[in-house]
Order: structure tokens, then C-alpha cells, then sequence
């Protein structure tokens, strides 16, 4: 109750700053303590469950959490022509508003952003990644040029059901899914689907990983891709580790989630 009590004072409605290239980037803060960046993936905003408000809630007795929407999302407007840099730039903006340094977890291909966003970046104090999705194949160039088709078309249900079949869910659920509330809401995201495609490229590891000097925590369920994936990376980083939370998926529950992130972090659960 003291926890539910502190959340319900603290939480704070969104604000904005500028990045860069002037692209307005929203977000919300929950908690006090050092900065934590939460960095979401794709079909994402602020309030998704993993990287986002709920996640936030289990984190915010221990950290000044940051929710927000990328680019192109929710409250943040968007600026053309897209590049990762300027995502990069956006986590950068963030940092700087909490004070000039700050954790950054990311989630999903947001956990690919984030690893980009930490290269030679000592503003980062330590880098936390779930389930990084750089297990090869099923994307690249094809995917990323029928995304463009599909999005300049305004065909923004075939380009999330395209996603979906992409990342392997069972062809008979999208239907399925066509016909609940959410869909709407992941039709408005959809031209993100872009700029999600574009950061995980082939889906091979990036290069240049000698870069990253923070701290990292690769954390995965127990699916053996995404695990065997995770080993890989952990390996390539300079000062890395690799969790596994039992039982857990790529949908990972925040209150599972949130322990691993805490001790990781170093505050006292």
C-alpha cells in the first residue's frame, strides 16, 4: 500500500523537450533517485507493458524513471527523413534533461536503439537489454522495402500483420487479433514499424560492440534463440553479462522483470 500510495502522488503528467533536429520528444516521469531511461520497441509507446509506465511503477521506490514516446509515437512528433542517429539523439536529449547522466534499458529492438545510443558514451552509467532480437534472418532489405510499400500505401493493418508473421506468431492469431481494441492503436503506430526495421537491419549483431564500455546486463527468457542470441552478445561486450529469467517470454512481466533491473541497477530491493 505505501508503494501504491507513493506512485499515486509522484507520477507526473508528460512533458516535452526538443531533440537535435528539433523533433519534440514526450515522455513521464515516475519516482525519485538516479535517472532510469526506459527505451520501448516495436508497436511501442510510453504505456507499453514492458518498457514502459507499467514497468515504471514496479522501479519508481528506487529510481526517477523516464517514459517515453520515440519518435513518430504518442505525444512525439516526428521529423523526415528518418535515421537512427536521430533516434540516438532523442535517448541523448533525454539524458540531458535528467541531469547529464542516467541507467537506459531498452526492450526488444528499443534494446538494439539503446545499444547504439551507449557507444562511447559515458553518460550512460550502465546499460540493461532484454531480449534483444539479434538472432539473423526473417527481416532485412525485402522486409524493410515491403514495410515501405505497405506504409506509403496506407495499408497500416497489412504492414502490422506483416510484422507480426515476421516475428513468428501463429498465422491463425492475427486474424484473431484484427478484431480486438488493441488493433487500432497498433495501426497508429505503424509507420514506426520502419524505423524499428531499419535499427535491427539483417538482424545480425552490429559492429563496433568495443565501444560500449558500460556495464550491461543482456537479460532473456528462457526461449533458447533469444538465450543462445543474448550468450553470443554478452560475449562481443566488453563488460557484459547474460541473465536468463526463468519461465519468462519475449512479453516479459514487469513485476518479474523489475527485481532483475533493480539488483542490476544497484538499489536495494
Amino acid at each position: 500500500m505505501e508503494v501504491l500510495q507513493f506512485l499515486l502522488t509522484n507520477g507526473k503528467s508528460m512533458k516535452k523537450i526538443s531533440s537535435k533536429d528539433g523533433t519534440t520528444i514526450a515522455y513521464e516521469t515516475l519516482g525519485q533517485g538516479p535517472a532510469l531511461i526506459l527505451v520501448g520497441g516495436a508497436l511501442s509507446d510510453h504505456k507499453a507493458p514492458p518498457a514502459g509506465i507499467p514497468l515504471a511503477k514496479h522501479l519508481a521506490a528506487h529510481f526517477t524513471v523516464y517514459c517515453y514516446d520515440r519518435r513518430g509515437r504518442g505525444g512525439s512528433s516526428d521529423t523526415l527523413p528518418y535515421a537512427v542517429d536521430r533516434e540516438v539523439e532523442d535517448i541523448a536529449a533525454l539524458i540531458e534533461r535528467a541531469g547529464g547522466s542516467a541507467y537506459l534499458y531498452g526492450m526488444s529492438s528499443g534494446a538494439a536503439l539503446a545499444l547504439f545510443a551507449s557507444r562511447n558514451n559515458a553518460a550512460i552509467k550502465k546499460l540493461a537489454l532484454y531480449e534483444p532480437p539479434f538472432v539473423g534472418g526473417g527481416q532485412g532489405e525485402k522486409y524493410i522495402m515491403r514495410l515501405k510499400e505497405l506504409i506509403a500505401a496506407n495499408r497500416l493493418s497489412a504492414a502490422v500483420a506483416l510484422f507480426m508473421k515476421t516475428v513468428g506468431m501463429p498465422s491463425f492469431l492475427i486474424p484473431i487479433m484484427r478484431l480486438t481494441p488493441m488493433w487500432s492503436k497498433l495501426k497508429e503506430l505503424a509507420p514506426t514499424l520502419l524505423y524499428d526495421a531499419l535499427i535491427m537491419g539483417d538482424g545480425t549483431l552490429p559492429e563496433h560492440l568495443e565501444e560500449i564500455k558500460a556495464p550491461t546486463a543482456v537479460i532473456t527468457g528462457a526461449a533458447k534463440r533469444m538465450s543462445d542470441a543474448a550468450d553470443t552478445l554478452a560475449q562481443k561486450l566488453p563488460n557484459a553479462r547474460h541473465q536468463v529469467l526463468n519461465g519468462q517470454t519475449h512479453n516479459v512481466k514487469p513485476a518479474v522483470l523489475a527485481p532483475a533491473l533493480i539488483e542490476f541497477f544497484g538499489a536495494t530491493v
